[in-house]
């Protein structure tokens, strides 16, 4: 199977899979890559003795530097919890477009404060800087997903929702490189730290300048607050289409019916969410499931890696400039295989069956791990050289990382844009990212910590977490790879599990095959039974 087949789950004309389309998807990723980066330069850059005089490391003991560190890490952490919370009014009020104009403004004050620090100034601008910048990032990882997912045609939708971990990887993988560069060519100064700092403002400028020229709002967004013609105008756009052709009535058809069905149920407030999550256990249910998805993200480990990678090739032996290498050449795998899970895995294989095996495989690999630091203690009997067995525990933290990256890293994300009816997505999203940042928070806040008490340990309980997390998927997740967003509902509700899936493409299937020679015709029928069918739907 082709990487551009797409598997529809009804006949799509190809002028819908445009430019446009994948456009709009990369223009809003530019969020991501302000995640990215930010969770893959700021442990090296404090790490880096420029920035460590600047800031005088020196007169503190080891356990006030571990502290210090940790509070510069998880502040943005902290920022982008809330932020996550916040963009749900963003969003419901302002729309998803002007929601992102809002977080790139807000990220690039932050990155700008950052820049402000120095030694005389002391660290509270850092700090607050860190949290402006973290109330940015937190909004972004709610409204993007969001916005990409609303208007994706369904055979695509997770490759397009995929381009934004595409870009949280991409960000991350120019991370570790620059603090290489950075460390290997400039003398130790100022501008060795600075720079790092200052490459923030590239991705926040390219999202500030996409919003303010070249996406437009979501139509299933100006839909639901009842804007009709713009919704029209925007969705027409997008497609390619123009408003007499057949697919775009049956969209159009398909989200009146939706939005319909949701007032009944629902209703379309602003509090009408909160109370449906408290009243209905359907959505309760949705909700547990999709900001656990990210509870189990972090118990993979990998934003103990991404934050402290320092530390973690430090407890395997690796140090000095091999270290910096071996960071590097880790973002380099995390886009790899997050490209092969863009462009094949995601809308081929699935969601189900990538967060299983990609559970189990990981979870093997930092069993091996763990077990080598336990034995070899690498990081107390420091050698000059690896030997078989430290190449060995290497390449199975790569392999961990192949498992890793086209799995648990971005699908979690494509499940929560996809999973929630529209008058609950905003407020599922702020959710969702809001665990996100949660559990990286208590990740990057006591990892140092658990590295100091637990040793070889802290492998052991990843790889348990990394077990438990594909029981969790095989038992609670339906596949929802091709489904589309109005059919979400009726997936959730099919029993088995691993059963709706089949079961819902084919209702659908059987659905389409009954009108579908009558709708093609239409087109070139003349406007009475156009008429005809525009009352109909």
């Amino acid at each position: 199977m082709s990487i551009f087949t797409v598997i529809e789950d009804r006949p799509t004309p190809q002028q819908v899979y445009n430019w446009r389309v994948w456009m709009l998807a990369i223009v809003t990723s530019c969020a991501s890559l302000m995640i990215g980066y930010d969770s893959a330069f700021i442990g090296q850059t404090i790490e880096l003795d420029s920035f460590r005089s600047e800031f005088h490391f020196d007169q503190w003991d080891e356990a006030e530097q571990n502290r210090v560190i940790a509070n510069i890490i998880c502040l943005y952490q902290a920022g982008a919890f809330f932020g996550a919370l916040l963009a749900y009014p963003m969003g419901y009020f302002l729309g998803r477009r002007w929601g992102l104009w809002i977080t790139a403004i807000v990220f690039t004050f932050g990155a700008g404060i950052m820049m402000g620090a120095n030694g005389e100034r002391g660290l509270a601008i850092m700090y607050f800087g860190r949290v402006l910048a973290g109330l940015g990032v937190g909004s972004g990882s709610n409204l993007t997903p969001i916005y990409i997912s609303e208007l994706s045609p369904p055979a695509i939708r997770g490759r397009l929702v995929g381009i934004y971990d595409l870009g949280w990887q991409l960000g991350g993988m120019v991370g570790f490189w620059i603090n290489f560069g950075v460390s290997d060519t400039l003398p130790e100064g100022y501008k060795q730290w600075i720079i790092p700092f200052a490459v923030q403002l590239i991705p926040s400028g390219l999202l500030l300048i996409g919003c303010s020229f070249f996406i437009r709002e979501s139509p299933r967004w100006l839909f639901s607050r009842g804007r009709r013609e713009e919704a029209m105008q925007s969705l027409c756009w997008i497609r390619q289409l123009p408003e007499s052709d057949v697919y775009i009535m049956e969209e159009v058809a398909a989200i009146n019916g939706a939005l319909e069905d949701q007032n009944a149920k629902i209703g379309m407030g602003f509090w009408k969410p909160f109370q449906a999550a408290g009243t209905n256990p359907a959505v309760m249910w949705r909700l547990f499931i999709g900001s656990s998805l990210f509870f189990w993200q972090n118990g993979t480990g990998v934003n103990a890696i991404n934050y402290y990678n320092h530390t973690v090739f430090k407890s395997m032996g690796i140090t000095g400039s091999l270290n910096q290498i071996m960071s590097g050449i880790f973002g380099v795998i995390k886009s790899t295989g997050t490209i092969a899970w863009l462009w094949f895995l995601i809308d081929h294989v699935g969601r189900r069956p990538l967060l299983i095996w990609g559970g189990v495989g990981g979870s093997v690999c930092l069993w091996i791990i763990g077990a080598y630091v336990k034995i070899k203690n690498p990081a107390e009997n420091e050698t000059s050289e690896l030997d078989g067995a430290g190449i060995m525990a290497i390449f199975f933290f790569y392999l961990y990382t192949l498992f890793y990256s086209p799995s648990w890293n971005g699908t979690p994300w494509v499940l929560n844009s996809e999973m929630f009816d529209a008058n609950i997505r905003s407020l599922a999203q702020a959710l969702a990212a809001a665990s996100l940042w949660l559990w990286t928070f208590i990740v990057s806040r006591f990892t140092p910590q658990m590295f100091a008490t637990m040793g070889y340990g802290v492998y052991f309980f990843f790889a348990s977490l990394m077990i438990a997390s594909s029981i969790f998927v095989f038992f609670l997740i339906p596949e929802t790879k091709s489904v589309p967003l109005e059919a979400m509902d009726s997936l959730f509700k099919t029993k088995p599990v691993w059963r709706a899936h089949g079961r819902i493409m084919q209702e659908l299937q059987e659905a389409n095959e009954r009108p579908r020679v009558d709708l093609q015709e239409l087109n070139e029928c003349d406007d009475k039974p156009r008429e005809e069918f525009v009352e109909r739907v």
